[in-house]
């Protein structure tokens, strides 16, 4: 067994649905993250690549045959190069990044690329294949976009709700008031915006060929609690959680280079981070939002790190409530302190195209342990239908 280490990080600007990237084919959108990731490394032949990871959610539209495969020939990578594509819907490329993390350490390859795609605008709608031959009634079109579908009648009623339900019953559960959710969001725009004026992104995106589009297209500059307050509940007359509180439905790509501690020559760069403990959880569908407390928490047993030891984290916030419902229960088991959470803004503004996110909190987790100077971190994702992933990282140069 050998060490995997992060060597270089990159994604799109986030579109928001119907927007900037709606134009831009799935497959496209993940050739341009993978091109941008090899960019960053100079030495690298692309006939090294030993294998390709990619994440994707909802997978029935142009990115329905292997887009991983789709994305290394776009992208003009040797036909050699294989790849393959993984689902497990918000945490695909989180996913990704943990089996090209595994592939690593057992030397199954010595370089992979972990990423992920989503276009949340351009998921197509679906028809269920007919019982039987010749049917002659009417059938409903479903849109992939986002939750539940098609739903089997065998599933009980409270594991199906939709994901803003859920939420609400999170927030019920743990009495987060619609209050403190908008200022958590008003804060993340602030925070995001922020980090977009101070130069932090500038090295993490890369833009996508034809398009007019410099940073995050969600990001709502000087939003504000009040302004936020304003907005009316999505999911109960009398709920909570609004489209201002709630990450948006989203579009873009993101793409993480793996490799071993021996890659570093031909990759023609030293490692940013190591990849130090990993792990996934399930619990009730209902419950998914709670997910990353558990996955978060066992990945650091397994890296050997303790909560106080961490120094920062990177959770895609889905909902604000699942959030804060996360970051108060890590407070409890000894993380320093929550600003030390999504310090650049998160989801909320940012933007959330589900087969992307998980490898772009990983980015952006590398970059701000390279900035702060901090030795552990974490990144981690809820996923629908009950689950979590979350992955620890080292930087090796933390002093």
């Amino acid at each position: 067994m050998t060490d995997c280490y992060v060597y270089a990080a990159v994604r799109t600007p986030f579109g928001r649905f119907g927007g900037a990237l709606a134009g831009v084919r799935p497959d496209d959108l993940a050739a341009t993250a993978l091109s941008g990731v090899l960019d960053r490394a100079p030495a690298l032949d692309p006939s090294q690549v030993g294998d390709v990871v990619w994440g994707n959610a909802n997978g029935a539209g142009e990115d329905n045959r292997n887009v991983g495969r789709m994305a290394v020939l776009l992208a003009g990578l040797p036909t050699s190069v294989p790849a393959t594509t993984v689902n497990r819907l918000c945490g695909s490329s989180l996913d990704a990044v943990m089996i090209g993390s595994r592939t690593v350490e057992t030397g199954d390859a010595d370089v992979v690329v972990a990423g992920g795609v989503e276009s949340m605008s351009r998921a197509p709608w679906v028809l269920p294949k007919p019982s039987r031959a010749f049917p002659a009634g009417d059938v409903t079109a479903v849109s992939t976009t986002l939750g539940w579908r098609l739903v089997n009648e065998r599933m009980p009623a409270e594991w199906t709700v939709s994901l803003g339900e859920a939420n609400e019953a999170l927030a019920d559960q743990h009495d987060v008031s619609r209050q403190r959710q908008d200022s958590y969001a008003a804060a993340s725009h602030a925070k995001a915006t922020a980090a977009w004026g101070s130069g932090f992104y500038d090295q993490l995106v890369v833009p996508v060929p034809g398009v007019d589009l410099a940073r995050d297209e969600g990001i709502r500059d000087g939003a504000s609690p009040e302004s936020l307050g304003g907005l009316r509940p999505a999911f109960r007359p009398d709920g909570t959680i609004t489209a201002g509180n709630a990450s948006p439905l989203s579009d873009g790509a993101a793409a993480v280079l793996l490799g071993s501690a021996a890659a570093a020559d031909r990759i023609g760069t030293a490692p940013l981070a190591r990849v130090a403990g990993r792990a996934a959880y399930a619990l009730d569908p209902q419950q998914f939002g709670y997910a990353p407390v558990e996955a978060a928490t066992m990945a650091l047993e397994h890296a050997g790190v303790a909560w106080s030891q961490v120094g920062a984290v990177e959770l895609n916030e889905a909902f604000a409530v699942q959030s804060l419902v996360c970051v108060d229960a890590w407070l409890a088991r000894g993380l320093p302190a929550p600003e030390v959470v999504n310090a650049r803004g998160g989801a909320i503004a940012i933007g959330h195209p589900l087969g992307a996110s998980g490898a772009r909190v990983v980015g952006t987790l590398v970059a701000r342990m390279r900035e702060e100077n901090v030795r552990w971190g974490v990144a981690a994702i809820c996923i629908g239908v009950g689950q979590g992933l979350a992955v620890v990282l080292e930087n090796p140069e933390a002093a």
